[in-house]
Formats: C-alpha cells, structure tokens, sequence
C-alpha cells in the first residue's frame, strides 16, 4: 500500500476517532451564575449608625422602595433555549432585550438548544462519509481490486465528471450535516417552567406574547411573593 492509499484510508480514521472523541467528551463546567441576591445598598439608603429623620418609616414603606429599587423583574430567571444553527440567535436577542426593558432586574440567559444524540451522532459521520466517497472516487481502481470487486460502471460514469462529482459530494453533505444539526427549536423557560414551545406551536412568540406570558409569571417570583407579605 503506497503512500496515497495510506493517506486516504487514515484520514477518514482519524477524522472519524476525532469527531467520537469530540461527541463524548464531557460538557465543560458552566459558568457560575452571579448572586442576583446580593446588591449594593442604593445611593442614599441610609446605613447602620446613621441618624436619619427616615430611620423610623414605616416598615412595610422600606419593603416596597426596597423592591422598587430591584426592579419588578428581580428574582426571575427566563431561559431561551434556540437552535444556533439555525440562525435564531437574531430572534433571541431581540427578545433578550424587550425583557431586559419590561422587567427591569431580570435575567435572562441564552442556550443553545442541541437536536436530539442520533441526529448528533449522525451529523458526525457524514465528514468521514465526504471523505471516504472521495478517496474512492480519487483511487477506485486500486481499492475495488483489493477488495475482489470489480469497478462498477457507475464509478467510471462519476469519474468522468471527477471535479463535478467531488463538489457535488461536498455540497451535499455539507447540506445534511447542517440539517442533522438544527433542531429548530425556541423554547423558554421562566425559573425552570416551560411557557412557550416553538416545537410544539410550530411558530415564533410575539413580543407582546412573551411580555404576557413572562409578566404572568412574575407573582411566582421572589419579587412576587415579596410584594405579597407586605
């Protein structure tokens, strides 16, 4: 076996233990999130020790400038979890934003949204596929022998059209991994709920929608149940 066939038979090999060793390795940590409970006091708050006109309001009056100065947001974490490779990260963004404005103190964190492990699994063989229809298109003549086949005629049809027929294989598979890819998917979560599935509505929220449906949400919040003992 001379140096080319080495070349085409170790490539895919390699790519192939590569993208195995890529689907299997374990997810890096996350980030640790910040402490959204812990805040600075509010320029002017008066502090321990501090003799104040105000030291003696009411309490329940502290409790709401407290909740006011966090926002009606704070407490609550909404999860948008869309399909990266799917360009949604527009869409995410754009309502990132509104959130960011209608609830003041929110947070809101974007993930991607992974198709299911075969789709996965998929996707990552159709490189080593690329590769192996390739080489045997380049060294058919010396691989078919080895293995006691006969050159289909099929195979002398397609490499008439070499240069065509390997372009054709790149775009095609380029094609398919993509759609292994995507799971087309814009979910949110508001701490932890579902509350919209584009899965399931086959369909974007609105951003009225989503203010809605986040805003009915927040009496499920710290803030919300704050506001309630007051």
């Amino acid at each position: 076996m001379d140096r080319v066939q080495l070349l085409l038979l170790g490539l895919p090999i390699l790519l192939f233990c590569s993208d195995v060793v890529t689907l299997f390795a374990p997810q890096p940590p996350a980030t640790p999130k910040p402490d959204r409970h812990q805040h600075q006091p509010a320029t002017g708050a008066v502090q321990p020790g501090d003799s104040s006109p105000d030291a003696d309001a009411d309490p329940a009056s502290a409790q709401v400038a407290e909740l006011q100065v966090d926002g009606p947001g704070f407490g609550t974490t909404v999860e948008l979890k869309f399909c990266a490779s799917c360009s949604y990260r527009g869409n995410a963004m754009t309502m990132k934003s509104m959130l960011d404005t209608s609830f003041p103190g929110i947070h809101v964190v974007l993930e991607n949204y992974p198709p299911p492990f075969p789709k996965r699994a998929l996707s990552k063989i159709v490189p080593v596929i690329q590769v192996g229809a390739i080489g045997t298109l380049m060294a058919g003549d010396q691989i078919f022998p080895r293995f006691g086949m006969v050159p289909p005629p099929w195979y002398y049809s397609l490499r008439a059209n070499r240069f065509g027929t390997m372009a054709s294989i790149w775009l095609f598979g380029n094609f398919a991994q993509s759609l292994l890819q995507s799971s087309g998917a814009f979910e949110v979560y508001c701490n932890g709920q579902l509350v919209f599935s584009k899965l399931s509505e086959q369909r974007f929220p609105s951003e009225f929608e989503l203010r809605e449906l986040i805003g009915n949400r927040l009496s499920d919040s710290q803030f919300g149940k704050d506001l309630e003992k007051v």
